[in-house]
């Protein structure tokens, strides 16, 4: 059977994971009176919640006696290291655009890559039915982006169609027809993305995608670039330096075809397969037969630019709630992460209570605690800092900065610049984007974006939408002012009470509520002023037998803050951590003895930090 390896690439909300939903539908890929969940591919629990792609993954249909193997990839700049690896699977990329927001960051990021690797993408303008679509101003935008990212003349001359992936049509115009579905896109699929190219080699594959199967353990996927592969084949692995990593056989071969995996006898150059069998190979090595001495040159992945420290939980309720809580534990778990995640870098510090975890973003790192703490891990961490570097010739620091694009109502703008101002952003651009809205778009270093966005919603009333991308390392750029508020700290271990609570609602808001369990160290509310305070959160009141008529023992409590785990990341300070287990999200100093942070206090004093 013929075929065809394309990728859909867009920015996130775009309409990739309904546009794959729609494919499969029309493809013939389910029976007739089968029932399928709203876009199939986000698989995992966090994807569903979220509405959001994280994991990229394979799919196939068949359409005119060719099969067309579709991968779904993720749209946030965080999980940009899954697009990366991807590309070499690829001949081709459906680049999804809104016809109303046009091209994102996210969508320059992708398709600079997809560009380089020499794919030639098709354009479809997705959203065509909405109240306020451009079709035609984005087509302009789109071609000025692939210019602008060197595209070749080839390249430059992409095929157009426009449609809607919910309704399930693409059309040549933004008018229709819309009866043909999404048969022009097939069509356009199998004359413009050319056959995978094949060497006459041994087999060869390049691993991109890493998964465990609770039934045939480590499974890894990729395109096969030469050659074939078979059940019980001896195969052996081999690092990017050459290096023999192990050698086993193949236990089973399965194939993507529709939404299901299904065990194939043979594996073919030019199509993509998961191998189950080995125990040790993981993503961006060479898999091949043992006659084969070099191998593949594996896409190089943008450094992390965000570093957090996982430590062990040594809370007072530390166990209580999670049974994964040894630091072995916890290692064996991060670095099985790493393995398949390779825009993750895990490093172990001295101590050996705590490691070191660099990313994309706090989204990404955010999504691995999540995922942690649903199964059952208890762990503290620390807020996000930025990874900084060297200038090899001058000496000089180096921080990285992001492009930063907001969209937000005219009446806001001015908050916005100035707010972005103050964390050491430089704006580049300012032009209206229809509907009294304006595009701000801003060069921020990444240390002033940690903990913006829910400060940019709530100045913005919810209006404003932030897009950010990695831009590059540039000189440091100097102090950005942090959080203003101190703390209000629990004084004491025990279960909070309602009145204690009332009493305190004068020194700021809290963050728990009466009946939850607190501890020496533990932050319980935000002080209304720029120092740290101790507070009592059990004290009850003194009753007597002396009967009133007075109402005052219905204490009346204001709803608490609820800190959700990306808000909480964000919101403390460099002397905070974050507890979280699989029932709470804690805030608390990293020094629980308020001794022990007076003398750490009087020791930075003397050291002038």
């Amino acid at each position: 059977m013929k075929l065809r390896n394309i990728a859909i690439i867009a920015h996130v909300d775009h309409g990739k994971t309904t546009l794959v939903d729609e494919l499969l539908k029309q493809s013939g890929s389910y029976r007739e009176n089968q029932r399928v969940a709203e876009r199939v591919m986000d698989s995992n629990d966090l994807e569903k919640e979220r509405g959001i792609t994280i994991l990229a993954k394979a799919t196939s249909v068949v359409w005119k006696d060719t099969r067309i193997n579709i991968v779904d990839t993720p749209g946030h700049a965080d999980f940009g290291g899954e697009v990366e690896r991807i590309l070499n699977m690829v001949d081709g990329a459906i680049v999804l655009v809104d016809a109303a927001e046009g091209p994102m960051p996210q969508t320059k990021f992708v398709v600079g890559k997809a560009l380089k690797v020499g794919l030639k993408p098709i354009v479809a303008i997705n959203k065509v039915d909405r109240h306020d679509a451009r079709a035609q101003e984005v087509i302009n935008e789109v071609f000025d982006l692939f210019a602008a990212l060197d595209a070749n003349d080839e390249q430059l001359d992409f095929p157009i169609l426009y449609g809607s992936g919910r309704n399930g049509w693409m059309a040549d115009s933004p008018e229709g027809p819309q009866d043909q579905g999404m048969a022009p896109l097939f069509d356009l699929v199998l004359k413009h993305v050319p056959e995978p190219t094949v060497e006459d080699a041994p087999f060869k594959m390049i691993g991109t995608l890493l998964e465990a199967n609770p039934f045939l353990g480590r499974m890894i996927t990729g395109r096969i670039s030469s050659g074939t592969v078979k059940p019980n084949q001896t195969i052996k692995v081999l690092a990017q330096d050459g290096s023999l990593v192990e050698q086993g056989r193949v236990s089973k071969i399965l194939a993507f075809r529709g939404i299901e995996r299904q065990p194939i006898e043979e594996g073919v150059a030019g199509d993509i397969v998961a191998i189950a069998g080995l125990q040790k190979g993981t993503v961006a090595e060479t898999f091949c037969d043992p006659a084969v001495e070099t191998p593949m040159k594996a896409q190089p992945i943008d450094p992390p630019t965000v570093t957090m420290t996982f430590i062990v939980n040594d809370s007072p309720l530390a166990g209580t709630e999670g049974d994964k809580v040894t630091s072995r534990v916890i290692r064996d778990r991060l670095l099985r992460e790493a393995e398949g995640n390779v825009a993750l870098k895990i490093e172990e510090s001295q101590e050996k209570d705590s490691f070191y975890v660099s990313g994309r973003g706090e989204l990404q790192l955010a999504v691995l605690i999540e995922t942690m703490r649903r199964e059952g891990f208890e762990i503290a961490v620390s807020r996000p800092r930025v990874v900084f570097s060297k200038d090899e010739t001058t000496g000089e620091t180096l921080e990285p900065i992001e492009e930063v694009l907001i969209d937000v109502d005219e009446e806001y703008s001015g908050t916005v610049v100035q707010k972005m101002s103050e964390r050491r952003a430089e704006m580049i651009e300012m032009r209206p984007s229809g509907g009294n809205r304006v595009r701000l778009m801003f060069y921020a270093p990444t240390r002033g974006l940690i903990g913006y966005q829910s400060e940019l919603l709530t100045d913005t009333r919810g209006t404003a939408i932030m897009n950010r991308l990695f831009h590059e390392y540039a000189p440091y750029k100097g102090e950005i002012a942090g959080r203003t508020n101190g703390v209000l700290i629990a004084n004491e271990a025990g279960e909070a009470v309602a009145y204690a609570l009332w009493n305190l609602e004068d020194r700021g808001p809290m963050m728990i509520e009466p009946g939850w369990k607190v501890y020496q160290g533990m932050l319980i509310g935000i002080h209304t002023r720029d120092n740290d305070l101790e507070v009592n959160v059990l004290k009850g009141k003194k009753l007597t037998n002396i009967r009133t008529t007075s109402k005052d023992e219905a204490v009346r409590l204001t709803p608490p803050i609820r800190m959700t785990l990306e808000r909480a990341l964000a919101w403390i300070q460099d002397d905070e951590l974050v507890e979280v287990t699989p029932k709470s999200i804690r805030l608390r100093k990293r020094l629980l003895d308020p001794n022990e942070r007076k003398r750490e206090e009087r020791r930075k004093e003397a050291e002038g930090v």
